[in-house]
């Protein structure tokens, strides 16, 4: 899945937070999209912060870091 999110002029609330779902395989759509946002920013509207996020639905662990094994040594390499 993909997000776009944007900050952007809305009547109710000054820079409000807009965002705009893909499917999973939709990422080019996703990418155009951000790109007109982009180019209407350009074009002096009140549109700024876009970016584009992406999860997989299909991951094979949980998101996040996970913790190390617990027979894993850490040591800092020294020259």
């Amino acid at each position: 899945m993909f997000v776009v999110y944007w900050l952007g002029a809305n009547p109710d609330i000054e820079g409000a937070a807009h965002f705009k779902r893909f499917d999973a395989n939709a990422l080019a759509d996703a990418l155009r999209f951000a790109e007109a946002l982009r180019r209407r920013q350009a074009g002096g509207e009140d549109i700024g912060f876009v970016t584009l996020c992406s999860e997989n639905p299909h991951s094979v662990g949980q998101p996040g870091v996970a913790d190390p094994p617990g027979d894993y040594e850490w040591k800092k390499r020294r020259r």
